[in-house]
């Protein structure tokens, strides 16, 4: 028996909205992309998906060697947008190393289109706006490579990820339906 799951593709247009630099929390800074950051957005991605039903719909993000062959991929492809990739890493007072908790990618397509490849914050940092200083950062960062609308699709029941990007003045333009490969029942 085939199970699926809901998924909605939204929109934003950017021309003629307000995109305010994000206000971040203490001891948290957004790194632009670098290639010596790549490791660093798989493992990221990693924790922000591997207990997540889209580690069922997409197998790569359940395994931190797919996380890092998806990344690989999307800064590989002719219109990655580096100006849209950021990683977020907050600096504990009590640890020399930062903790890496937050990560965005973004691909231009033809036509001025910009696509959100995915945004991933780490279980332990939700909650603190870190979900929106990624889509902001990210957002001027399509504009100023000169794309003028966004999409990206997210699974219908992540309501937190659906409502920031709704707040955001994205707007539902499709309802798709990916195949589990893994009964969600087995995961919960």
């Amino acid at each position: 028996m085939s199970r699926y799951v809901r998924r909605f593709r939204m929109e934003i247009d950017l021309r003629g909205i307000d995109l305010p630099e994000p206000e971040m929390r203490p001891g948290y800074q957004c790194l632009p992309w670098h290639p010596d950051l790549l490791d660093r957005h798989a493992w990221v991605k990693y924790r922000s998906f591997c207990d997540e039903i889209d580690s069922h719909v997409f197998r790569c993000l359940g395994r931190v060697s797919g996380c890092r062959r998806l990344m690989a991929e999307i800064v590989g492809q002719e219109g990655f947008v580096p100006e849209a990739t950021w990683l977020i890493a907050f600096q504990p007072a009590d640890r020399l190393k930062p903790v890496d908790c937050g990560t965005i990618q973004g691909v231009g397509r033809p036509g001025g289109v910009g696509a959100i490849q995915n945004v991933g914050v780490v279980p332990e940092h939700r909650g603190l706006g870190l979900g929106r200083a990624l889509m902001l950062k990210a957002l001027r960062g399509f504009r100023d490579a000169g794309l003028h609308r966004v999409y990206l699709e997210v699974t219908a029941s992540n309501r937190p990820a659906v409502h920031l990007y709704c707040s955001l003045g994205f707007r539902l333009t499709r309802t798709m339906y990916k195949p589990l490969e893994v009964d969600p029942a087995e995961v919960y």
